[in-house]
């Protein structure tokens, strides 16, 4: 099944703006300033750290379900670095940092599946594309 999403751009570059829809309720307005400047509204850069963290977390959680150690949480944050490249912005970087409430599991356990769900997630391999993407796991205590 498709996943959809929307954007428009109206404007130039450096004084227009734009908007996003992506399924029936996230949405949301951009700009040279979101992007670039730390101005007021989302990014692309955002959606791709929101994407993958949300992708990641539920391969995480079927994996330690697959384990035999289903979770109660798992909870991750993504930062998407972006950086000029030879003069061309390009995300040089997204660091993963999750930390999971899983009863019955150890922390080798725990890191050995985010290991394994950061490689397989359908989201990283999408984004096999960036020179790194990094991942800190631990328990929640």
């Amino acid at each position: 099944m498709p996943a959809h999403a929307h954007a428009e751009w109206q404007g130039e570059l450096k004084t227009g703006s734009g908007t996003f829809t992506a399924g029936d309720s996230l949405g949301g307005d951009y700009s040279f300033k979101s992007r670039f400047e730390d101005g007021p509204g989302a990014n692309p850069e955002q959606l791709i750290g929101a994407a993958l963290a949300a992708c990641f977390s539920m391969a995480l959680s079927a994996a330690l379900a697959d384990a035999g150690t289903p979770v109660e949480s798992v909870n991750t944050d993504a930062s998407v670095t972006l950086r000029l490249v030879d003069g061309t912005p390009t995300i040089t970087t997204i660091e993963l940092a999750t930390v999971g409430r899983v009863p019955g599991s150890d922390e080798a356990a725990f890191k050995a599946a985010a290991a394994g769900a950061k490689a397989g997630c359908i989201v990283s391999r999408a984004l096999a594309g960036v020179g790194e993407i990094t991942l800190t796991a631990s328990l929640a205590e």
